[in-house]
């Protein structure tokens, strides 16, 4: 442990033995790593209060070790994810929903990593109704590869479809994890999300016992490289989650590129948010490229990323990365495809040029955990809410308050109907 944490040596051992989900358990047996459920992080923050945590896309094996490393040093819980375009069944990663936790494992051991861990299957998609049943297949494998929490993520549906796949398909996440939804597809043609949608899907879900951790909003979110400065609508989330209040359902904030440290800061310490997703970020500084305030990668006046000498990557490496990139026709936007095909050159980086990029994670990293998101110190928190509990099975925040008989399909139709 770190000198910080040492004091909570014996909470930490306890908190091992009883704070580890079954799958976690069996996979990892003589494992030191603490990866705990996501409800677990989510009540960290909420019992420091105005906080909220990075989930890091772990895009590739230095990004890991770097974004666990500033944790270790915040003491701060942590969650590492990855999203279904990301590491699915048609991945542009080489990290993916079946290995990340096993590569999280190992990290945590050999770095000695004791701060909690969430392992997170971010934004499993459901893009169309047909897709609710492979779903019902592929994602008990989720977590018998050792996810501890998941984001169902059918945004991209009608309210009621929305609702309703949500509902088909919380029966397959084990009640110990942590569970995410969303409402109103980020960076979608719908426009924003309003007070009427975000209540309509916590309050079907709410009836039929189905308490999500949090809810991920379209406010003025994007993923990827954000080019204009519009970014989050801070007063818009603070509008719905203060209308979800009663339901005790956490923001999970997507798209944190395009939003400058002020605005982050902003949003932890006036909204209910205790996760915020950092993907591209990530990635770009890993690599050794310029990147702004918030982490998003600045471009020269040929619109090309700039690469910093003697930073993440070779020289070569970039030029070789670039000229695929090109050969592809992927724009700057899309250069998130290249981490497939070029993961196994970086794993034989040599091994000061691996460490310096994960190095580069870690400041960045570091900061955002300390002076924008507040997490410093949050994992003695996660570890008092396990022993608290006596069990890595926190339950719920909320009971049920909607009645199921006024949530019925044919009455969710009916409602969806009527949301403004």
């Amino acid at each position: 442990m770190t000198e910080k944490a040492g004091h909570y040596s014996a909470d930490f051992n306890r908190a091992l033995e009883i704070g580890r989900p079954p799958n976690v358990v069996k996979l990892f047996p003589n494992s030191k790593a603490m990866l705990v459920s996501g409800k677990v992080i989510d009540r960290a923050m909420l019992a420091k209060g105005k906080a909220m945590t990075i989930a890091a896309n772990g895009r590739n094996n230095m990004v890991i070790r770097g974004v666990l490393a500033a944790a270790q040093r915040a003491n701060a819980a942590i969650i590492i994810e990855i999203a279904r375009s990301e590491g699915g069944a048609n991945a542009y990663c080489a990290v993916n929903y079946w290995n990340m936790a096993t590569l999280v494992d190992q990290v945590c051991n050999e770095l000695g990593i004791t701060i909690p861990v969430a392992i997170h299957a971010d934004h499993y998609g459901i893009k169309k109704e047909e897709d609710v049943k492979p779903a019902k297949v592929e994602i008990p494998t989720l977590f018998e590869a050792g996810m501890t929490s998941i984001a169902i993520d059918a945004s991209h549906l009608p309210d009621d479809k929305n609702l309703l796949a949500n509902l088909q398909l919380a029966p397959l996440v084990p009640k110990w994890a942590g569970l995410e939804t969303e409402v109103g597809e980020i960076k979608g043609k719908e426009g924003l999300s309003t007070v009427g949608e975000a209540l309509f899907l916590i309050q079907g879900l709410n009836a039929h016992d189905v308490f999500p951790d949090w809810i991920a909003l379209n406010n003025g979110s994007t993923h990827g490289i954000e080019a204009s400065d519009l970014g989050i609508q801070v007063e818009l989330t603070r509008e719905i989650h203060e209308a979800l209040a009663r339901y005790k359902v956490s923001g999970a904030q997507h798209g944190t590129s395009g939003n400058n440290s002020e605005r982050l800061r902003e949003i932890a310490s006036t909204t209910n948010t205790t996760k915020a997703n950092v993907a591209t970020a990530l990635q770009m500084i890993s690599w050794g490229l310029e990147v702004n305030d918030y982490g998003n990668a600045v471009t020269d006046e040929y619109g090309n990323f700039i690469k910093v000498e003697g930073e993440g990557v070779t020289e070569e490496l970039w030029a070789e990365m670039t000229a695929y990139a090109e050969s592809k026709g992927l724009k700057k936007g899309n250069y998130k495809k290249l981490n497939l095909p070029f993961e196994n050159k970086l794993l034989g980086l040599p091994m000061d040029i691996r460490k310096r990029m994960a190095d580069r994670v870690e400041a960045f990293v570091y900061n955002m955990l300390v002076n924008v998101f507040n997490a410093r110190d949050t994992a003695p928190l996660a570890i008092d809410a396990i022993l608290t509990a006596g069990s890595y099975d926190l339950g719920p925040k909320t009971d049920r308050l909607e009645d199921a008989l006024e949530w019925t399909e044919s009455r969710i139709v009916e409602r969806a109907g009527t949301i403004q």
